[in-house]
């Protein structure tokens, strides 16, 4: 059996229990007892910041056959909800930071969201199809009540009557029921609620910040009455964790009026293995060994497994298991129906702004 070593001690309403360095660091830093302090130094607390920033663009591609969307806007960078388990941690290394505690508590907001999307859908070659908002940080994390660059992106989607999927961990979301009555309304909204754990306490420590279980179930019950579509998404499921769930949680989320429910297995990569292995020694020493040794058993013996194909849902007998208990859950509480798509015929493209007319002219030249 291998020994993991004493993870450190964590700070209050945060996920991560320390700020490991980066996988791009040409350094390395250890803490060291020198032998002059008598005591250890009391955790401060941890404050959170947040850059405004002018981004060059704003959707994004990617090409993976096991997500169901190919094109994505991220309004932040990092996220406050703090999620021990985020496989978006390793994002922050390539800002130079630290996919920790830096991930949650120095973040990036991209101010000229809504003006690039106007623009990058003004482009006469744009394609209209599903377009994905928090697929790498949540939309609706905190400082979004005072960015509102989630609201001011469904601002245009809406003017332009372009389809759209939300997903989100936060109440929040509520405040822009408006505006998501309107697009359900055109059929052009689906909205994802992520529902790990309906004990307030386990959800507390695994995503510190995010909106607790009865919230969520709230939001997804107020977004059935105003008519707009919910899903939820069980993610993660981590075994002996909160595996034991499953069926709880799909009948708790089918009563409030989730249309459809699916999980995610969870995924352990680069620097987030070492800060879920510090997670588990803080929180749940005397299971971290079991849950480690399960999540290894359907990775392939690794921590983590990247292809495409398994990762989502892990293989071997216990990932089988699992698959077999949420397929029963979904049918017997009337979540397995097909649903309709969304419209993509609606769109209407924004007048390409002036100032682009002119650099393309200008290029000409």
């Amino acid at each position: 059996m291998t020994k993991t070593a004493p993870a450190a001690a964590a700070h209050k309403g945060r996920g991560a229990t320390h700020n490991p360095d980066n996988r791009f660091f040409t350094t390395r830093s250890e803490p060291a007892n020198d032998g002059w302090a008598s005591a250890p130094d009391p955790l401060q607390p941890l404050r959170t910041t947040v850059t405004a920033v002018q981004s060059r663009s704003i959707i994004s591609s990617n090409t993976s056959p096991d997500i169901p969307f190919t094109h994505s806007i991220n309004p932040y960078q990092g996220c406050e909800h703090g999620c021990v388990y985020c496989y978006a941690r390793p994002s922050h290394a390539y800002l130079d930071l630290s996919p920790g505690l830096d991930f949650e508590t120095r973040l990036f907001a991209k101010t000229n969201a809504a003006e690039l999307l106007r623009v990058e859908l003004s482009h006469p070659r744009h394609k209209v199809g599903i377009l994905n908002i928090g697929g790498n940080t949540d939309p609706y994390q905190p400082i979004e009540r005072d960015f509102r660059i989630t609201r001011s992106l469904l601002e245009v989607l809406l003017e332009t009557r372009h389809p759209l999927t939300l997903v989100t961990k936060n109440a929040l979301v509520l405040r822009d029921i408006d505006l998501l009555q309107e697009l359900a309304r055109l059929n052009l909204v689906r909205v994802f609620i992520s529902v790990t754990s309906l004990d307030p306490a386990l959800s507390q420590r695994l995503e510190p910040r995010a909106s607790a279980p009865h919230r969520r179930l709230l939001s997804i019950s107020r977004l059935r009455d105003a008519g707009v579509p919910v899903g939820v998404m069980v993610a993660p499921l981590i075994p002996f964790v909160n595996d034991d769930e499953v069926e709880e949680i799909v009948a708790a989320v089918a009563e409030v009026g989730a249309e459809s429910a699916t999980y995610v297995m969870v995924r352990l990569p680069l620097e987030v293995k070492a800060l879920f292995r510090d997670w588990l020694q803080e929180h749940m020493p005397l299971r971290a060994e079991r849950v480690m040794a399960a999540i290894q058993d359907m990775r392939g013996g690794r921590d983590n497994d990247p292809r495409f194909g398994t990762r989502m849902r892990g293989e071997g007998n216990l990932a089988e298991l699992l698959r077999q208990r949420f397929a029963l859950a979904v049918r017997k509480n009337g979540l397995h129906q097909a649903r309709s798509g969304l419209r993509t015929d609606l769109f209407i493209p924004p007048e390409r702004p002036r100032k682009v007319k002119d650099e393309k002219q200008f290029a000409l030249f």
